[in-house]
C-alpha cells in the first residue's frame, strides 16, 4: 500500500520546488526561450545594444569590451573589467571574472558556444526589420531576468510613445533615402535591409523600395542619389562609428550631384549618430536618441 506523505513532507517539497524554480528563469533570446540563472549578480556583456538597455535599467555590468564605441556608455568601459573585444573575447579575463551569466550578440554571436564553456551564455542579437519589436522584447526579458519588470514597463511605455509621435511626424514628410558612407564610398538601404526599420517601423516613406544587399547596402554613385532625388537624406558615417580615419560623411556628400537633390536644397540632410545606429542599434537609449534626432529634424521642417 502506497504511503501518503505528511503535510510537513508536502510543505518541505513545495519549498524545495519553489527554490528550484526560483533558481532559473526562462527568457526570450535571439534563439528562442532559454533557461538562465535568475537575478545573476555578476554579468559579462559583449553586445553593445544589450549594455545600452541594461544601463538604462540600472543593471550593474561586471565585464565589458575594451571599446564600447558609444559616448554615453563610456563610463561602463571604465568601470567594468575588460573582457576582450566584440569579436575576440579574452577567455583568461573571463575565467578570472567568473561571471554568473554572459550576454553575447551581434558581432560576438559566433562566440556563444565557446563562451558557454565558461558560464551560461545567451545570444541577444537584434537585427534588421522588426528592430523596435526586438528591442522591446529584449527590454522585457532583461526586466524579467533582473527583477526589474516595473522599470522595464516604464521604459517600454516611453519608447512606445516616442514611436507613435514620430510616426505621426513622418506622415507626409516626404520620401527618405538612407545613405551609409565609408570614407569616399557610399551605399544605400531600402525597406527590408539592415536599417529598414527606419522605414517600416517609423512610417518614413522610402525613396527606393529595394536594395541588392540587405546587410552591406547597395553600392551606388552620386548620380544615383541625384536621380532618386529624395526629400530627406538619412546619413550614417561608418568610419565615424568605428573610429576609423577617412573623409567624413559631410565631406563625401558635399558635391554638385548631391546638391541637386531636394534634400540638399532644403537642408533636409540628417547626420544620424553613427555609433548609436551602427554599433548599438536596438539599445534602448540609442533607439530613443535616434528617434529624437529624427523628430527634431521633422519638426523643424514642418
Amino acid at each position: 500500500m502506497r504511503s501518503i506523505p505528511s503535510l510537513a513532507a508536502l510543505a518541505a517539497a513545495m519549498v524545495l520546488g519553489t527554490q528550484a524554480l526560483a533558481g532559473t528563469v526562462s527568457i526570450e533570446t535571439a534563439k528562442g526561450p532559454v533557461e538562465v540563472p535568475a537575478s545573476p549578480e555578476k554579468i559579462a556583456v559583449f553586445d553593445i545594444a544589450a549594455i545600452d538597455t541594461l544601463n538604462a535599467l540600472g543593471v550593474a555590468i561586471a565585464g565589458a569590451p575594451q571599446n564600447v564605441y558609444v559616448d554615453h556608455l563610456e563610463d561602463i568601459s571604465r568601470s567594468a573589467e575588460p573582457i576582450g573585444t566584440l569579436f575576440e573575447p579574452d577567455f583568461e579575463a573571463l575565467n578570472a571574472l567568473q561571471p554568473d551569466l554572459i550576454i553575447a550578440g551581434g558581432r560576438s554571436s559566433s562566440q556563444v558556444e565557446a563562451l558557454s564553456a565558461l558560464a551560461p551564455t545567451i545570444d541577444v542579437t537584434i537585427w534588421g526589420d522588426g528592430l523596435l519589436d526586438q528591442a522591446r522584447a529584449r527590454l522585457a526579458a532583461y526586466g524579467q531576468l533582473f527583477d526589474k519588470t516595473e522599470e522595464a514597463a516604464r521604459l517600454d511605455a516611453e519608447m512606445a510613445a516616442a514611436i507613435d509621435s514620430l510616426r505621426t511626424q513622418a506622415t507626409g514628410a516626404g520620401k527618405a533615402l538612407i545613405v551609409l558612407t565609408n570614407g569616399p564610398k557610399i551605399s544605400v538601404y531600402g525597406p527590408g535591409s539592415r536599417f529598414g526599420w527606419l522605414y517600416t517601423e517609423l512610417g518614413i516613406d522610402a525613396a527606393v523600395e529595394t536594395t541588392e544587399d540587405s546587410t552591406h547596402g547597395e553600392g551606388v554613385s552620386f548620380e544615383f542619389i541625384r536621380d532618386v532625388n529624395p526629400d530627406w537624406l538619412l546619413v550614417i558615417d561608418r568610419a565615424a562609428a568605428i573610429g576609423a580615419e577617412g573623409a567624413s560623411a559631410a565631406e563625401t556628400l558635399d558635391n554638385k550631384l548631391v546638391a541637386e537633390t531636394t534634400a540638399w536644397k532644403k537642408g533636409q540632410v540628417i547626420y544620424l549618430d553613427a555609433a548609436k545606429i551602427y554599433i548599438s542599434a536596438g539599445g534602448y537609449q540609442s533607439v530613443l536618441d535616434t528617434m529624437a534626432d529624427l523628430a527634431a529634424a521633422f519638426s523643424k521642417a514642418n
